[in-house]
């Protein structure tokens, strides 16, 4: 693979603008190229014209060499041995920078040249300050996690002590304590630099400690410096009372500051945030709460380890840039400026620089000693996650599953065209019972092919799906497992239509099965069971993540909103059809008489109601996570967006009781309801969820930056959203399209209304990825489980 490739490969998606334009200066080095070219395919000048008469800008210039006596292997690299840049560092406005000074700018074509100097020049600067502002930003997270560990090695001793703790004490146990005590005030405390020079004293102690012991047992053969051996005990002694004072254990005064954080986002503690209860509790010396603190900043160190892996991947690969660019350069112009550009990043921040480095090291230390068992193979397979790796045999499975839904979506259709199902006497029979039921199946698939075009979508455009999600590193599906989930529904779906297609569907036998007639809800209930398995079985903790969202979007209120609570809450709103198909489940297998396919639903009263209430569960849902944002983040756009929601609502129910009494009462009240909560959506949904219609962009009624590159791709799926939006006229004017059967309008119209959903998700998701982007947002943040007052922090 190209290096520019490679290097486009392996950026943080989050923090592209901030790493070198490699495309762009190979652009600027092809023109050079280019003019050095066409200046070689000219006539080559006579060797009289070689030495014509210097012009008077060369002359004074500066640029010129004097005339000096020159060996035949120096006249063969007169070229190389020249000094084509000067690189210096200067101050602009307060802020160091790096400028270079192109020699050679008066030699034919050197304005090509000097653009390029210009902008390596602003590309260096970028990267080299974005880079140290990130480097202070984790030398800051590190002196914060470091009074976490100070705090939780007190936590721990007052949990394992309880009686409390005497500098007297000289047992075993308090000893491994003050052992682990001192590592962990070590550990990070010299990221910064008011700690630096104590964590070099401790360092020195150490190795005077270590230095004396050795020397010890050198002497011990010797007897003739017996004096000097008691002089070594003597200082070895010394420096263990002057250890013991600098690495003693954390004072435990500092849990008279520090108050643990109710960090868990429960509906309890939503209630007490309601009421304005303090969110931070007096510290419980239990094993429980303990668990819990470890717990909490275990999660601290894996995400802030991963803060400073990508951080030294980004020094890295940007150096490596630099690096291949100038060698580029050199090989275009035969010059040898490579060495002299290199030498000055090395010497720059980006290139000197080792507290990422450092912090690396230490996190590792901290983390396998504190947090399992002094274990390095675990507590790096912890920090280290690997990628999940394509299998075979899921491509294998999902082609396999794939080809069994197409072959029995064939057989299902010859089978029901060679039979004339379909003008049958039990057609009507069939569709107002078993396609509903089945129908389920039909609206789960596709929203699973949906949004496993997403997923391939998102990742070909490099969208930091992942990240914004917040799945655990190396558990999120790729499309190919989604791929395998989707169809392998389909196909149990397909063989149970199967089953279930009677062909005798004759009114006067009623040759109807109690056995092929509980095939759907048994399916039904497999992928109910399926997805609450506890076991470590068919992507479980895919599973657990969509499970947690689902209860938050269920209890909305009472629970903290994020992305992926109301991205779900969203998707759900797309599933009304699917809502009603589970309830008429219940109605049918409950009060119907399944064993001859009849059912009276409709004139249920309970029915009727809850036919509301299913429709209406989905958007009342984001209506109140709208609140619950609108209440903690005073946002009057939160108020805006439940607003819309609750315009949708009454737009639902006016349509589900126009559907029920055909009244012009009810039809004018849908129509009206429905119009403004359509336009509103549509212009919400190209607006602010999409970032489209921005009328002074530089891609006219687009945004500014795009990830697709057709721009015609922004505009077909704007004009689709619009068309799908109003697809509910047909329900409202009742048209009647190629003579189909109400339950098949329906099922068409619910699942436009999916792939309406499907292209909405890329959009969504490329707005929020480009939004993080701009805020260089390439972490979540970890709540960490202690809090510390200010009185406390003063007097540190």
């Amino acid at each position: 693979m190209k290096f520019g490739k490679e290097f486009a490969s392996q950026k943080v998606p989050e923090w592209q603008q901030a790493y070198m334009d490699y495309d762009f200066l190979k652009t600027l080095l092809k023109e050079i190229q280019g003019f050095n070219q066409r200046n070689r395919s000219s006539p080559q000048p006579t060797a009289a014209a070689l030495h014509r008469k210097l012009t008077l800008y060369r002359a004074f210039s500066g640029l010129t060499q004097r005339n000096r006596p020159k060996s035949p292997s120096q006249g063969a690299n007169d070229v190389e041995s020249q000094q084509a840049i000067l690189v210096n560092p200067v101050n602009r406005h307060g802020t160091k920078r790096y400028e270079t000074t192109f020699l050679m700018a008066a030699e034919e074509g050197g304005e090509y040249e000097l653009v390029y100097f210009r902008r390596l020049d602003e590309e260096f600067n970028k990267v080299d300050k974005f880079y140290k502002s990130k480097v202070e930003e984790v030398v800051k997270e590190a002196t914060m996690l470091n009074k976490q560990m100070d705090a939780l090695i007190a936590f721990r001793i007052k949990v394992e002590n309880p009686t409390g703790w005497h500098w007297d004490d000289r047992s075993a146990e308090m000893t491994r304590l003050a052992s682990d005590v001192s590592t962990s005030a070590a550990v990070l405390a010299a990221s910064t630099p008011s700690a630096a020079k104590a964590a070099s004293r401790r360092h020195n102690l150490e190795t005077i400690e270590e230095g004396a012991s050795m020397h010890d047992q050198e002497e011990s053969s010797d007897d003739s410096r017996v004096d000097d051996r008691k002089d070594v005990h003597k200082a070895d002694e010394e420096v263990k009372r002057k250890n013991i004072r600098g690495s003693r254990p954390a004072p435990l005064e500092i849990l008279n500051h520090v108050q643990m954080n109710k960090a868990k986002d429960t509906p309890r503690s939503t209630i007490k945030g309601f009421l304005q209860v303090p969110t931070q509790t007096e510290l419980k010396f239990d094993r429980g709460n303990l668990t819990k603190v470890e717990r909490q900043l275990k999660q601290a160190f894996v995400e802030f380890y991963q803060k400073l892996r990508l951080l030294k991947s980004f020094g890295f690969l940007n150096t490596s840039a630099f690096s291949k660019i100038m060698k580029k350069y050199d090989k275009i112009t035969s010059r040898n400026a490579s060495k002299s550009y290199m030498n000055m990043v090395d010497e720059s921040f980006l290139g000197s620089s080792d507290e990422v480095t450092k912090l690396m090291e230490r996190v590792e230390a901290t983390f396998i000693k504190h947090f399992v068992n002094s274990n390095r193979s675990k507590g790096m397979n912890i920090l280290r996650p690997q990628s999940r790796r394509e299998r075979h045999r899921t491509t294998f499975s999902m082609g396999f599953f794939a080809g069994c839904t197409a072959s029995l979506i064939m057989a299902l259709i010859l089978i029901v065209r060679a039979r004339n199902i379909v003008n049958s006497p039990g057609q009507s029979q069939y569709m107002e019972t078993l396609f509903p039921l089945y129908s389920l199946f039909g609206f789960i698939v596709l929203h699973m092919l949906m949004y496993a075009a997403n997923i391939y979508y998102w990742k070909r455009y490099r969208v930091n799906y992942s990240f914004i999600f917040g799945f655990k590193q190396g558990t999120e599906l790729g499309y190919n497992q989604v791929l395998l989930l989707s169809f392998g529904i389909g196909t149990l779906a397909l063989c149970s239509v199967l089953a279930n297609l009677d062909m005798e569907m004759n009114v006067n036998t009623k040759d109807y099965k109690a056995l092929t007639e509980l095939i759907p809800l048994n399916l039904v209930l497999l992928l109910i069971v399926i997805l609450l398995l506890p076991f470590n079985v068919l992507y479980r903790s895919s599973r657990v993540f969509f499970l947690t969202c689902l209860v938050h979007c269920i209890l909305a209120p009472l629970y903290k909103v994020v992305l992926a609570d109301f991205f779900l809450a969203d998707q759900l709103t797309s599933q009304v059809q699917a809502f009603r198909s589970l309830e008429f489940y219940v109605c049918y297998y409950g009060w119907g008489d399944y064993k001859h396919r009849q059912n009276d639903c409709k004139s249920f009263p309970v029915y009727t109601t809850f036919n509301f209430i299913v429709a209406v569960i989905p958007y009342l849902s984001r209506l109140l996570q709208c609140l619950r944002r609108l209440f903690e983040e005073k946002d009057i756009m939160q108020g805006a967006n439940g607003l819309k929601y609750l315009l949708t609502i009454i737009a639902v129910c006016m349509r589900t009781a126009y559907s029920l009494d055909k009244g012009i009462g009810w039809q004018v009240m849908a129509w009206i309801f429905s119009v403004t909560a359509a336009i509103v959506s549509t212009y919400w949904d190209l607006v602010y969820d999409w970032g489209l219609l921005q009328r002074h962009s530089k891609n006219r009624w687009l945004r500014d930056k795009l990830l697709v590159p057709h721009k015609s791709v922004y505009f077909g799926a704007m004009v689709l959203n619009i068309l799908l939006r109003f697809a509910w006229v047909q329900t409202v004017l009742n048209v009647v399209v190629f003579n189909l059967h109400r339950q098949t309008m329906v099922t068409l119209f619910a699942c436009l209304e999916i792939l309406r959903r499907g292209i909405w998700n890329f959009f969504r998701l490329e707005n929020e990825h480009l939004n993080n982007v701009g805020k260089y947002r390439a972490f979540k943040s970890v709540p960490l489980p202690f809090n510390y007052s200010e009185d406390d922090d003063k007097d540190e």
